[in-house]
Parts: structure tokens; C-alpha cells; sequence
């Protein structure tokens, strides 16, 4: 894989667990002069500082709703990766102006200002709720994508607006796996919503690696969509109990309000304009113009009615595949010695 250009990155959302997972990627694989870390919390901010103290990282407190304080940030930035959101789909549900100001208002402004100071690339991440969604956070993201892709077709060519989607990330803020962990340490019962419920599952490690990839490769529009094995949540309850030799029970407390059964990666609609590329998707935007003929009377003969990617039709790992993949993530191999 090329390397990127020598130059500046800017991470929003870099005190996120992906952000942060970014950062350590961008330090280890690629030269850039400076990396910025553009977010809301002076503490984590504090904490990232400490933590690393590398003079070639620099912070800045702002919040991407403000466009003002994305200005001074952007000067002289090469690259964009833009993984400032609300995602939590319960605080967007309570919330839902504050998601479309950060997940829509907010990209938006840190494209404007990428395209007005010429930055040579935007990654956009997204999400696999994007996709058929049925709750706000789903809906501001997938908004967010079609705020890029509009952007990526009007804009000059000087700045490329490209995206990545992707799946549940083991381990992340916010995510299940520590909950269950917690859950057993705690002697409780594990508490899932419904068995047979199916999630796609990925590593952090894979997610930053689509991110890379998108960076290095991506063109105008493109979304990237990163395979991933998809599980049942009785399945992956029962491989953490077998993992931690926990005498827990599973005790389903029912389907929440803004969840989906299953979870779908790459649409019917979209897959007209979906190449396989090995170890992910790449997804073409739809590059008709402004002339609204081609939407209005003359359509589209490239349609082809393709079954959509989701977490229920892609088959689904077994305790002992689950278990695997379970074993060699970092927080449960501190915690088993493994």
C-alpha cells in the first residue's frame, strides 16, 4: 500500500475510541509533520496528551457544530478524517436536534471548510444503521453520507470526499462486549434484548484499516464497506460466559425502542453500484449530474435487483468461531492472560 503525502492530518472526534485508535495508526504507518486532534473534551484531550507527549500532535478544543472553531484547525490541513458524531442510538433518540446538528450540520461544515482550504482528502465514518434506518442516529448518518456524496459531485476535484461504513466494533465505548464482561465480574446475569437478534462484528484493528484504506485509495463519492462475520447475540453471550468460566445466566429483557432485528451493510439499491474488492466493498456513488432528466423521465437501465448484504443473510458464526474471535481481543486476553 502507497504512503499518504507528508503533510497535516486533522481527526475529528479524536479522543473517541476510533479516533484514538486512528491516531495510533497514523503514527506507526505514515510520516505526517503534525496530526491535530480536533474535539469537545478538554479532559480526554488532557489525558491523550499526557499519555503520549509527542510534539508532533497538536490539540484543539472546538465542536464541529461551531463552525468558527473548525477555522483556525483546518488551516493548512492536507487530510480530513472526520469521526466526530453522537452515536449512541438512545441519546439520539432523546436528542434528535443535536444529532442533525452534529452528525449533518456538523459534517458539513467540515467539508465546506475542507473544500474552501483546499484539503486533499475527507474520510467520512459511517455506519451499517445508516442503512435501511429506523432510528436517528441511523438517519443522521445516513444523511451525513448523502451530505458527502453531494458534496464529492459539486465540489472541485481539489478536495476528495470519501467515506467508510461500517459494523459493530468489539470492544468500543458504548459497545456490548464490555457490558457482558462487566455483567459476569459483577455475578449478575447477562442481559441481552433478544436471542435471536444478529449484529455484524469487527475488530478496532480492522475498522482503522478500512479508514487506512480509504485514504490511500478512495475516489469522489465512494463509500468503503468492510466484510464482517455477524453473529447472534445469544451466541456471543454464551461464548463470553464459556470464555470467563462464568456461572452467569442470560436474561432477555426485550427489544429496545430504535433497535432493528437485524443489521444491513450494503442495500438492495445499492448494490447495482457495489464491486467486491476482496476484503470489503466499494461502493459507487450514483454519478448522474445536475441534469434532472436522468432523474425525472429518463432513469437509470443499469438497475439489477441484487439481494442486500445484512447481518442475517451473511451467515453466522458458531460458539467455537465466536469464541475464537472473542479470544484474541486485547481487553479479554489482559483479562483471561490468554
Amino acid at each position: 500500500m502507497k504512503k499518504l503525502d507528508f503533510g497535516t492530518l486533522l481527526i475529528t472526534g479524536g479522543t473517541g475510541s476510533f479516533g484514538e485508535s486512528f491516531l495510533n495508526m497514523a503514527l506507526n504507518d505514515f510520516k505526517f509533520d503534525e496530526i491535530r486532534i480536533f474535539s469537545r473534551d478538554e479532559k480526554k484531550q488532557d489525558d491523550l496528551r499526557n499519555k503520549l507527549k509527542n510534539s508532533n500532535i497538536s490539540f484543539y478544543i472546538g465542536d464541529v457544530k461551531d463552525k468558527s472553531s473548525l477555522r483556525d484547525a483546518t488551516n493548512g490541513v492536507d487530510y480530513v478524517f472526520h469521526a466526530a458524531a453522537l452515536k449512541q442510538v438512545p441519546s439520539c433518540e432523546f436528542f434528535p436536534i443535536q444529532a442533525v446538528k452534529t452528525n449533518i450540520i456538523g459534517t458539513e461544515n467540515v467539508l465546506d471548510l475542507a473544500a474552501e482550504k483546499n484539503v486533499k482528502k475527507v474520510v467520512v465514518l459511517s455506519t451499517d444503521k445508516a442503512a435501511y434506518p429506523v432510528n436517528v442516529m441511523g438517519m443522521t448518518k445516513a444523511l451525513m453520507e448523502k451530505v458527502m456524496i453531494a458534496k464529492s459531485r459539486n465540489s472541485s476535484k481539489s478536495t476528495i470526499f470519501c467515506g467508510t461504513r461500517y459494523g459493530n466494533v468489539m470492544g468500543s465505548r458504548g459497545s456490548v462486549i464490555p457490558l457482558f464482561v462487566s455483567q459476569i465480574k459483577q455475578k449478575k446475569d447477562i442481559t441481552i434484548t433478544h436471542p435471536e437478534m444478529t449484529r455484524f462484528i469487527m475488530t478496532l484493528t480492522n475498522a482503522v484499516d478500512l479508514v487506512k484504506h480509504a485514504f490511500v485509495n478512495g475516489n469522489q463519492g465512494e463509500i468503503f464497506v468492510q466484510k464482517s462475520p455477524a453473529v447472534r447475540l445469544d451466541t456471543l453471550a454464551n461464548a463470553i460466559i464459556t470464555l470467563y468460566d462464568s456461572k452467569s445466566k442470560i436474561q432477555i429483557i426485550g427489544v429496545r425502542h430504535g433497535e432493528k432485528m437485524y443489521e444491513t451493510l450494503i442495500t438492495n439499491e445499492e448494490m447495482v453500484f457495489t464491486k467486491d474488492k476482496g476484503d470489503y466493498y466499494k461502493v459507487s456513488p450514483d454519478s448522474r449530474d445536475l441534469n434532472y432528466n436522468k432523474y425525472f423521465s429518463e432513469g437509470s437501465k443499469l438497475y439489477d435487483h441484487k439481494s442486500e448484504i445484512n447481518s442475517k443473510n451473511s451467515g453466522l458464526l458458531n460458539l467455537e468461531e465466536t469464541i475464537n474471535i472473542l479470544s484474541k481481543l486485547p481487553m479479554i486476553k489482559d483479562d483471561l492472560n490468554l
